[in-house]
């Protein structure tokens, strides 16, 4: 049975029925995709075990790997969670809602199958006002991971979640393209000082100025080792073709480019505008954005690394961002991807 596409408009009048039918869905222990300000999420009721697991089987999703659990209101957190630290105020009023998801011991109501068995849940508030009415009108806390098979490009528009799941899933909003594009910033509040579990589109250096130093974890869990975040295993994000990594330089870019060439291939490249390419009949390229335009090319980051991978390109060139600020987060993304 093909996934039901319930198209948005951006008008209440129009909308809301369509949201209605999603919650309706949720609330019957089926799976709906929808649009966050970062990515597409594949929502489930967060309370109902079985709807949860029907996340994994259609991701291929292994049960180490936790789901973030999407809230309407930040007050919902002291219900699914215990022993808060201070922080915790300054953060919900500071980033929620946004892209901030906060890791916090978990209250017995919040399903093993959401967690990996671990006692700790990931939650946050999105600020996307579609997100915000499907948990509302569902009536329950919403599990979502990114709406793609797993390991795979996150989605930003609705063509990319069917692409991946069609099929599969029973409903997806169609939003249109997300305004931020890479996923939220995971914080563990569970340690002293708070650890950062994966740089996402809140900047680190934002948090650390309103709760003081964060840690940053530099090792990567074992395979199948339960992790603390979604987004921590060590390839993840990936394309089918071999993504490249350069230096951040137009010179680099080209160098590498034309090695890739010569090797062969067909190249693809994540061309910063004005950046010059050898010009050879198997390349394929996607502008990206003016480079140090971190919001545009976080935007663009996902849709790029698909749209490469259409034109059947063998290899992907792209050079890599700085690590702080917003480029943090799309170093990451990159530096995963890359990884065999």
């Amino acid at each position: 049975m093909a996934t039901e596409r319930l198209v948005l408009r951006g008008e209440e009048e129009h909308d809301l029925p369509l949201v209605q039918r999603a919650a309706e869905i949720i609330r019957a222990g089926g799976l709906v995709a929808f649009p966050t300000e970062t990515v597409y999420g594949l929502g489930a009721d967060a309370l109902n075990r079985e709807a949860v697991r029907k996340i994994f089987q259609a991701k291929g999703r292994p049960s180490w790997d936790p789901l973030i659990v999407h809230l309407d209101d930040p007050e919902q957190m002291f219900t699914l969670t215990r022993d808060q630290p201070a922080s915790i105020r300054a953060l919900m009023q500071h980033f929620m809602p946004g892209p901030l998801t906060l890791v916090l011991f978990k209250t017995a109501i919040v399903p093993d199958e959401v967690t990996a068995g671990l006692p700790t849940v990931a939650l946050r508030v999105p600020a996307h006002p579609i997100a915000r009415a499907l948990i509302r009108l569902s009536d329950t806390p919403i599990a979502a991971p990114s709406a793609n098979k797993f390991g795979r490009p996150s989605p930003t528009t609705a063509e990319h979640v069917l692409h991946d799941l069609d099929g599969e899933i029973d409903a997806v909003l169609d939003g249109g393209g997300t305004p931020v594009g890479v996923e939220s910033t995971v914080i563990d509040l569970t340690t002293h000082p708070p650890t950062l579990l994966r740089p996402g589109a809140t900047p680190v250096e934002a948090i650390e100025a309103l709760v003081g130093a964060v840690h940053l974890l530099q090792s990567t869990p074992a395979e199948g080792e339960a992790l603390r975040s979604p987004g921590m295993s060590a390839r993840h994000y990936a394309p089918q073709a071999q993504v490249l990594l350069c230096p951040p330089s137009p010179d680099s870019l080209y160098v590498h480019t034309q090695r890739a060439l010569h090797a062969g291939a067909t190249v693809g490249v994540m061309k910063p505008i004005g950046w010059q390419l050898p010009s050879d009949p198997r390349l394929r390229v996607y502008t990206w954005g003016e480079w140090g335009d971190w919001r545009v090319l976080a935007q663009r980051l996902f849709d790029g690394l698909r749209w490469l991978e259409s034109e059947g390109v063998q290899t992907i060139v792209c050079p890599l961002p700085p690590p702080q600020d917003l480029a943090l987060a799309i170093r990451d993304r990159l530096e995963r991807a890359a990884r065999s």
